[in-house]
């Protein structure tokens, strides 16, 4: 009973619904990039790269195109910390269901915004995965990113070298896990580059329902 209680209350972590997240998380980058004047929404290295590169080329409208989107993935962080905060002791609703509301939401009104607005859509596709990244941080009890792939990488190849240096299954196990995260957030982005070629600005309703299926399955998850 106690141990059927622990899973109860780690919903979060699963690797079922990380894996659901790191979909999602995947088809936001890939959409941003195909539909969204290829900026991304997850990878704000690139963004921080590109900024630089187009700033010191005196081309500041675009350098800003770049900037804003990493502004607005560092308020998304302070927004989920906040409801963290304040809500970590609802009775009614888990705070993390609170982010992930939060998160569909944006993510559908992203699907009626016009090419016109893109800087505006893909600012708030990075807020949205911001939180994201912020809210749910372990799987299965180890540190991970849904939204990005260059921890997961280093954390899941570090595993690898101490398994085949100890031959310590629990680090296969580790590594395993990060690695599936990796190829789940691939096939996200994949399938996010793909939806975005044949139904446009609005495939990112798509992410939505990925979310929906997330938030439904954390009814049961314990504070």
């Amino acid at each position: 009973m106690q141990r059927k209680n622990r899973e109860l209350r780690q919903t979060s972590e699963t690797f079922v619904l990380s894996a659901i997240l790191a979909l999602s998380g995947g088809f936001q980058d890939a959409y941003t990039y195909n539909a969204r004047d290829e900026v991304f929404s997850n990878a704000q290295t690139g963004n921080v790269v590109l900024m630089s590169q187009h700033l010191m080329m005196g081309d500041l409208r675009i350098a800003l195109r770049y900037l804003f989107p990493i502004i607005a993935f560092a308020l998304g962080v302070l927004v989920a910390e906040r409801i963290s905060h304040r809500y970590k002791n609802a009775s009614r609703i888990h705070w993390r269901q609170i982010v992930v509301l939060v998160e569909i939401v944006i993510l559908f009104a992203v699907g009626f915004i016009p090419e016109r607005f893109n800087l505006l859509a893909t600012m708030l596709v990075s807020f949205a995965c911001s939180m994201q990244v912020q809210t749910f941080r372990k799987v299965n009890g180890y540190g991970y990113a849904s939204t990005m792939c260059i921890g997961n990488l280093r954390s899941g190849t570090e595993s690898l070298s101490v398994y085949l240096r100890d031959k310590e299954p629990g680090a296969l196990r580790k590594a395993m896990h990060y690695y599936g995260i990796i190829i789940i957030f691939a096939i996200g982005a994949g399938a996010g580059g793909v939806c975005t070629l044949h139904l446009g600005l609005r495939s990112i309703w798509i992410s939505s329902v990925l979310l929906i299926v997330a938030h439904l399955m954390m009814y049961k998850e314990k504070r």
